[in-house]
């Protein structure tokens, strides 16, 4: 396997469509890493220039310490898994699985020993003999993902290969594809729009952004101390509350629908500063009322089984309250705290966050 590293990389379209702005990363060898963003951010764009498909305007891209930029596609020595599976409809499982390594001239004892066991560990075996039309999304997914094993590549690099799959299914698969790399070690490359996806399969995730990279770290890093607003709102599902507020003193900030402790240490602010306060929908309690609580409106409950969901205002701001279902009942007015240390704050004219901790790990 191999680590992949991008300096500065960028792709314009037409002289003036700049899909990838200067992104620079470096994936190390034996990484999973998960490159999420909304469509358009340009995360699909930077996988394809990674594998070839795509021209590189400007920059650099290298694969096992070596300079890719010019090299073709078959000879950068990875594989791709994409959303549509791509199998050829008139060949079996093992001829799906068998063709590229017969294209490569590979011995036939070493072609039928590497789909056996790409076969055995994908749970496909009884399958071989079948047409893909004959299988199921997720069996044929599983056929995408064997015939990329089987070529034993530097790296692995999937487009958003469950997208096409029932949410079922796509739980069952995002269990299999980490515990396929937790196995096998080998570098990959994930591309998704789907928040969950990204947390529960990457050792790092790189949230992007109209063609730019917002942050990159570990996934309760990204979730937990987001480097901007767009990255704050974009993971956590419901998003994290966001109101407009000002430093009120020292530890204290005024929102519209009232004051709110957060933690001094962590941030650079002085008083009278205008912020955005940010706070998760989980961070939020029912309280008594009293300096250093927020008024709250209840407007309708969504009840998701072990958890409720209270949705409601704070002054001229919408917040999303996070509860245990068996929490006690509140009546349409309430009070709300957090944790200080559960507080954030973003500059409201950058989006950045405030703090003093991340300050530079958003590109």
């Amino acid at each position: 396997m191999a680590s992949v590293t991008l300096d500065n990389v960028r792709k314009v379209y037409a002289g003036s469509v700049e899909a990838v702005k200067g992104v620079s990363l470096a994936i190390p060898d034996g990484s999973f890493t998960v490159l999420l963003g909304p469509s358009g951010c340009g995360k699909s764009t930077l996988l394809r220039m990674i594998a070839g498909l795509e021209t590189i305007t400007d920059g650099t891209i290298a694969i096992g310490g070596k300079r890719v930029n010019d090299v073709e596609p078959a000879d950068r020595d990875i594989a791709m898994v994409f959303q549509n599976y791509a199998l050829y409809p008139h060949m079996s499982v093992y001829d799906n699985m068998a063709y590229g390594l017969r294209n490569r001239g590979v011995p036939k004892d070493s072609i039928e020993a590497r789909v056996a066991e790409a076969a055995r560990l994908l749970g496909i075996e009884p399958f071989l003999k079948r047409k893909p039309r004959e299988l199921s999304g997720g069996q044929r997914q599983r056929v995408a993902m064997g015939r990329a094993i089987v070529r034993e590549p530097q790296a692995f690099l999937f487009d958003e290969p469950l997208s096409n799959l029932d949410a079922k299914l796509r739980v069952q698969m995002r269990i299999e594809i980490r515990g396929l790399h937790n196995r096998l070690k080998a570098t990959s490359v994930f591309v998704t729009h789907d928040q969950v996806e990204a947390m529960t399969l990457a050792d790092t995730v790189v949230v992007m952004n109209q063609g730019r990279i917002e942050q990159v770290g570990a996934p309760t890093e990204v979730y937990r101390r987001p480097a901007t607003q767009f990255v704050a709102t974009f993971i956590g599902s419901p998003a994290m509350n966001l109101m407009p507020g000002r430093i009120f003193a020292s530890g204290i900030v005024e929102a519209s629908g009232g004051r709110i402790a957060f933690d001094p240490v962590l941030f650079d602010v002085a008083e009278g500063q205008p912020v955005d306060v940010g706070i998760r929908p989980e961070d939020l309690q029912f309280a008594t009322p009293g300096d250093g609580t927020l008024s709250f409106i209840g407007l309708f409950v969504e009840e998701l089984g072990a958890t409720r969901l209270v949705h409601g205002t704070s002054g001229s701001a919408s917040l999303v309250i996070a509860v245990a279902a068996a929490a006690a009942q509140h009546g349409p007015s309430a009070s709300l705290a957090a944790e200080a240390g559960a507080v954030h704050l973003f500059d409201p004219a950058s989006g950045k966050s405030l703090r003093r901790d991340i300050r530079g790990t958003s590109a």
